[in-house]
């Protein structure tokens, strides 16, 4: 049953850091498309209609993708007043505590997520926008992104547990 959970969380981890490093370069194609809109709006006076839309769901895909990544690194934001004070073994306590929360809440997100997948897709959904590109793309972009957040956050709670138990995981 080890072996389970040791490969699972060793292939969770390997395509959270593989979605995650192939999403810090989606930040180049935003940026690029925002300077060929400065330069043809500033230059040409031609405006895009795209050029806002495509640029956001670029960011959100970089940042909904790049989500477990984050985790891994411990880039997240947190409030620690007293948590860094804390013994590895008692943090372990604290965060097989909170864990749950996370998951629970990741869920209901994915829940919701794959519901707006659903519905773009039934209803050809598309944006209020005068471009009006479909929101499917972006919605099935950000359901993957909860889905590997929750992997990575299931993973953050196996080895939570095991540091609870004052052992390391791997």
């Amino acid at each position: 049953m080890r072996k389970i959970i040791q490969n699972f969380i060793r292939y969770t981890e390997a395509v959270s850091k593989a979605v995650g490093r192939f999403s810090q370069y989606i930040v180049f194609p935003m940026m690029g498309i925002l300077l060929f809109e400065s330069i043809s709006r500033t230059l040409f006076n031609r405006p895009h209609i795209w050029v806002v839309e495509t640029s956001q769901f670029l960011m959100a895909a970089y940042y909904l993708l790049g989500g477990a990544y984050s985790m891994i690194l411990d880039g997240h934001v947190r409030m620690d007043l007293l948590y860094g004070r804390l013994s590895k073994k008692r943090q372990g306590v604290a965060d097989t505590i909170t864990g749950p929360f996370m998951i629970f809440y990741l869920i209901f997100l994915l829940i919701g997520g794959i519901s707006s997948i659903d519905y773009a897709i039934r209803y050809g959904q598309k944006n209020y926008t005068p471009w009006a590109p479909p929101l499917a793309p972006i919605k099935i972009i950000m359901a993957i992104g909860i889905l590997l957040m929750l992997l990575q956050a299931v993973v953050f709670f196996i080895k939570d547990i095991d540091k609870a138990r004052g052992k390391e995981s791997s």
